[in-house]
This record gives structure tokens, C-alpha cells and sequence, in this order.
């Protein structure tokens, strides 16, 4: 069966990589790099040195959530080359931005032999970590060939991917088999896991590693600053990793904002930076007044918009901000992160979509941190109840606080197992 998958996989690079021609004209991130798809490149360290730690996590979500991971295994580990590969330009840009030159950022490479045989020679890792549900058999068989213990770290598994995925339960089996540890989200994660063929004596269930996220220590001062930059004495909310067709509902709920609270502002932070200029016409041609972050300027007193339209801040205007809505919600894009503003205490609102991390909705949903909308109206009167009642606002943002609190563990086990597995020790010191 592993044959049948790498002949329809050669059959379907060229399909994936003119689709990659055609999204670099709209994002010209998606045209460069494109030898490392194929497994080549340079890698920042030489046959000789200690092997490589792998974590690779697919796009901006994952690489935000392996942050505290990368940081612990730097801690674990000292002296290991730390190699992350992502598979989106955005992904790759935010590895950049979080990293810097601590870690090797690359793409993953074309799961067929020639570039999977070429990553991992230039890797060389020994201690593979990937991220929630990317599954790539002959990427996976050959770290097993090698010897490479491989986690698959906050395993999520849907309902929908598992019926899919049981049809190649053979070739599943045995990129799951030996060598490869599953450590669920969920109880019902792992069973999907181990209905498509993983090992019951190496699937756990272990949590997600996005409760273990870390803030900066400044960022309470940096939001402070922008909110006394941008709104000193305006109610301000967060429309954050908005998508298309979710501003339209997010400007008709804040003109309703506005009928009560005529000084409101609201922040709007379009997902995609290729949106940026999109929304900014849209603004034009809806007359609304707004600024755009990327010129340095406050946004004056008559401005009803702030449009977000540079990259890394998003975190901090969830600091300055007294609402946070998140998007990728609203439409079926599956939502985005919940967490960031349950760990500042900012009360949560968010729409219906939430099938990317359906366990994080869960938890503050019944912690009572997060209030579920599902139009504009809806939005704009939780939008509105909040900003009215600032007890209120505290309360419900403790509540997300001990919820990410409650939650945490999953990173502490994962460390464990990879010290486990590899047998380099807490000491570890990496020495030729």
C-alpha cells in the first residue's frame, strides 16, 4: 500500500506545486524556498555535532503553540540544534519572528523518499516532534527506519479525518507502528488514533501543549502602551484573525456598538497580511472612518476603526483591549486562538467555528470564559453587555485565567517522554 501512496504522491507534487505558483501571486511567500520542499538546503550545524532536535508544526497556530515547547527543549537539551519546519510562508515568518537565529526555520519536504532521505541527512535529528495532526507515512516510516523516536505532540484527530484515514488503516498501521508515540488531546483523540492503527502501548492521553503557552513578561506594559496611544479614554475591542466576509459582520456589529457607546473603537486585525490592503479599500469604499497601524499615527477622535495591519502585534492589542473577539469563527474557518487572550484576562467572544481546537472551546466554554455569538447582532450585544460592565469583565476574565491554569501538564510530560526516549538526560551537554 506504501507504494500506491508514494506513486499517487509523485502524481500529485506537480499539482501541488503549480497550486503553489498560483497562491505566490496573491502571497509571494509561497515562491521561495522551493528547493527545501525538496529536501534540500543548509543546516546550520556539521556531521559531527550532536543530533538535531525535529519539531515541526504546520502553520501559524502550531508554531505559535510550539513556542514554550521549543523554549523547554533549548532548556532540556543545551547544545542540540533545534530544526523547525512548517509547511505555510506565514508559519515560516512567525517561526522567524519568534526564534530568530536560535532555531533552524525550513520547510517541510514532499513526503516521497528522495526528499525525505535528503531532509534527513542534512538534519540528522534524533528526536522527532510533530505537532497535532500532520500524519506523513513515508516521512514517518523512514524516521523509524533510522531509529529516530518521532512524538506526535497534542494529537487531535476529528471524527470526519478518522472515516477518511481508516480507508489506508494498512499504510496508517505501519507509519504509526514502532517508533512512533501518540500523545492525544482527548480520550476520544487517542481512540480515533488507535482505530487507524496506532500502538495502544505507546498512544497516551496527555492534554494539549497550547495551555502551556508563555507570555512575554512585558507584554501587560506593551498593551498599556498602545491603549494609551491609540484610546486613553475610549472602550476599546478586538476583532482578531478576522477573514473574509467576517469584517462585513464585525463593522455592522460595532455601528450597533457605536448607537450606545459612540466613542467605542474597534480594533480590527485582518488574518492574512496579503488581506491587509484589501481591507483598508473596503474601509474606503464603506466611509468609514478608521487608521491604519502601519503609519505610526494615534487614530483621532473620530476614527471608528483601527486596522491592524502589521505583523506580531495582535498579541499586545489583546492587552490593551478591554473585549477580545476571535475570528476565523464566524464562517467555517475553524477558529483561531482562544488562549492568548484567556491567559491577559480578557473576557472572550467568538463565534460557532471551532473545529480546529475544539478542546480549547470546550474548557473556557465551560469555565464560563467565553461567550459563543453566531451573527452581528449577537456579537454586538455581548460586545456591548461587556464594555458596559467592567466587574463583569474582570470576572469572566479570572475565570479564563484558572482555566488555562487547570489545564496545563501537557508540555512537562512531553519533556519527560523525550528525555525517555532518547536517554540524553536532564544534563544533557550535547558534547562531541
Amino acid at each position: 500500500m506504501r507504494l500506491l501512496y508514494t506513486l499517487l504522491a509523485y502524481l500529485l507534487v506537480p499539482l501541488y506545486a503549480g497550486w503553489m505558483l498560483w497562491r505566490g501571486l496573491r502571497e509571494r511567500g509561497w515562491w521561495g524556498h522551493f528547493g527545501e520542499r525538496l529536501g534540500f538546503g543548509r543546516y546550520p550545524r556539521d556531521r559531527a555535532a550532536a543530533a538535531a532536535i525535529w519539531v515541526h508544526a504546520v502553520s501559524v497556530g502550531e508554531v505559535q503553540a510550539a513556542a514554550a515547547l521549543v523554549g523547554r527543549l533549548g532548556e532540556q537539551f543545551p547544545g542540540r540544534p533545534i530544526i523547525l519546519t512548517t509547511v505555510t510562508p506565514t508559519g515560516a515568518e512567525r517561526a522567524r519572528a519568534l526564534f530568530a537565529e536560535t532555531v533552524c526555520v525550513r520547510y517541510l519536504p514532499f513526503d516521497l523518499p528522495g526528499p525525505v532521505r535528503r531532509f534527513l541527512d542534512g538534519a540528522q535529528p534524533g528526536l522527532a516532534v510533530v505537532l497535532e495532526t500532520e500524519i506523513w507515512p513515508n516521512l514517518f516510516q523512514a524516521c523509524v527506519a533510522r531509529g529516530i523516536p518521532l512524538i506526535i505532540a497534542s494529537a487531535r484527530l476529528s471524527e470526519r479525518s478518522a472515516r477518511r484515514y481508516r480507508r489506508w488503516r494498512g499504510l496508517l498501521g505501519s507509519a504509526l507502528g514502532e517508533g512512533v508515540w501518540i500523545e492525544a488531546q482527548t480520550e476520544a483523540d487517542a481512540a480515533r488514533f488507535l482505530a487507524i492503527g496506532a500502538s495502544p502501548a505507546r498512544t497516551a492521553v496527555a492534554g494539549s501543549l497550547k495551555f502551556d503557552l508563555e507570555l512575554p513578561a512585558d507584554l501587560l506594559a506593551r498593551g498599556r502602551v498602545l491603549r494609551d496611544e491609540q484610546a486613553p479614554a475610549r472602550p476599546l475591542w478586538v476583532a482578531g484573525s478576522t477573514h473574509r466576509g467576517e469584517e462585513a459582520l464585525v463593522l455592522a456589529a460595532h455601528r450597533r456598538v457605536r448607537e450606545q457607546l459612540p466613542n467605542a473603537l474597534l480594533l480590527l486585525a485582518p488574518r492574512h497580511a496579503a488581506r491587509f490592503g484589501e481591507v483598508a479599500a473596503w474601509l474606503e469604499r464603506e466611509a468609514v472612518p478608521h487608521e491604519r497601524r502601519s503609519t505610526g499615527r494615534a487614530a483621532a477622535a473620530g476614527a471608528e476603526v483601527l486596522l491592524l495591519d502589521t505583523l506580531g502585534e495582535l498579541i499586545a492589542c489583546y492587552a490593551a483591549a478591554d473585549v477580545a473577539f476571535v475570528a476565523g469563527s464566524l464562517t467555517p474557518v475553524g477558529g483561531h486562538n482562544l488562549l492568548e487572550p484567556a491567559a491577559l484576562g480578557r473576557p472572550i467572544v467568538t463565534g460557532p467555528y471551532h473545529f480546529n481546537a475544539p478542546e480549547v472551546l470546550r474548557a473556557l466554554r465551560e469555565a464560563g470564559a467565553v461567550e459563543v455569538v453566531s451573527d452581528a447582532d449577537s456579537l454586538a450585544g455581548a460586545v456591548l453587555a461587556l464594555l458596559a460592565d467592567g466587574e463583569r469583565r474582570a470576572r469572566v476574565g479570572a475565570l479564563g485565567r484558572a482555566a488555562i491554569e487547570r489545564n496545563r501538564g501537557s508540555l512537562e510530560r512531553l519533556i519527560a517522554l523525550a528525555a525517555r526516549l532518547t536517554s540524553w538526560g536532564s544534563n544533557d551537554r550535547a558534547s562531541r
